[in-house]
């Protein structure tokens, strides 16, 4: 899909069509088979990302049991393949979803730029032409970016805490209970915090929109620099505020997370202590947590940037109006074929 091919699908809209009403119908816009192929690959990533736990624990208590050399050997070889595995699924996974989403905010700036060529000429408001300017340049990468991690993310990552608690609870039930008891205050404190961020970046997005609008317009009075000026430091108080409620979650789920490892430290050496479990046992169950709390930042970031993207997915929408369908089904990227190069611009004045 190229920039005149847009041009053609603008120019026939139909006034009760435009983008799909939801971020997800809007993701399901892109191809399904994208997200099938994506999905694939975090299933692959997170089932290698497993394994190394349990080889872990055997080359700690065979090493003490006074295993052969030889057999250590193994051991290690095993563990590296696993990882390998593990780091090539992670990387083509990166590249895939990396390329969905630059394919999505390609096609989100596209949409935007045709229909302010088609605009040009006729009398236009510096309001909408401002908010078109905003969606260009910044409120798009976000939007088209979720196109990469509404499926793959929370199966990824939801994957690996599932596999690695199963395995914990596997080993030692009490031990996991613990560590699962470190996570629960977070399940009840993020969705509040989270609220309060997503009303700031909507207001945040709305002042942005009102600097584009005032870029567009004449500067030919003082006013009007004033009006910038408290509009830049109103995004700027907007941002801290935005900036005080993600450190301070941040700050509560790595103390929760240190709460857990001191559970694992004083239950796992009493049991080694008094001979319930395995020193092997200890070294998994470290390793496990660490394995749980990467997924699970990532599974509250997924979270938060899903839930800020649905804003501005919906303020966007507002400004986009009717697109003919045939456009909108051009916006369904293509991983192989004819690669698409832009038209010449005067094609697109043409």
């Amino acid at each position: 899909m190229d920039i005149v091919e847009l041009q053609a699908g603008l120019d026939e809209t139909k006034p009760d069509n435009g983008l799909p009403k939801g971020i997800f119908p809007f993701v399901t816009l892109l191809g399904i088979r994208h997200q099938i192929a994506i999905a694939g690959l975090a299933i692959l990533s997170f089932a290698c990302g497993t394994a190394p736990l349990e080889i872990q624990r055997r080359i700690v208590n065979d090493t003490v049991e006074g295993a052969s050399l030889s057999y250590l050997i193994s051991l290690v070889l095993i563990y590296l393949a696993v990882t390998f595995a593990e780091g090539l699924a992670k990387l083509l996974l990166n590249l895939y979803r990396t390329w969905l989403a630059e394919a999505a905010i390609r096609w989100l700036r596209e949409l935007f730029l045709v229909k302010a060529a088609a605009m040009a000429g006729k009398d236009t408001s510096p309001s909408l032409a401002g908010v078109e300017l905003s969606i260009v340049l910044s409120e798009a990468e976000p939007v088209g970016g979720i196109a990469a991690t509404i499926v793959a993310e929370p199966l990824l990552q939801g994957g690996i805490l599932v596999a690695v608690t199963g395995y914990m609870i596997f080993l030692q039930p009490l031990m996991t209970l613990v560590v699962a008891l470190t996570f629960f205050p977070q399940a009840t404190f993020v969705p509040v915090i989270q609220r309060m961020i997503n009303r700031l970046v909507e207001t945040r997005i709305t002042l942005m929109r009102s600097v584009s609008e005032g870029l567009v317009e004449t500067f030919d009075s003082a006013n009007v620099l004033h009006e910038q000026k408290a509009r830049t430091f109103a995004v700027f108080s907007t941002n801290m505020g935005i900036y005080r409620l993600k450190f301070m979650m941040n700050f509560l789920m790595n103390y929760m997370t240190q709460l857990g490892y001191a559970g694992i430290f004083l239950l796992g050496g009493y049991y080694v202590l008094t001979g319930r479990t395995e020193m092997g046992t200890v070294v998994a169950f470290v390793s496990g947590l660490s394995k749980i709390t990467d997924p699970w930042g990532e599974l509250v970031d997924w979270y938060r940037d899903l839930k800020v993207t649905q804003v501005k997915y919906e303020l966007i929408r507002g400004v986009a109006g009717p697109i003919d369908p045939g456009t909108l089904r051009r916006a369904r990227p293509r991983l192989f074929g004819k690669r698409e190069k832009p038209r010449p611009s005067a094609r697109l004045k043409a």
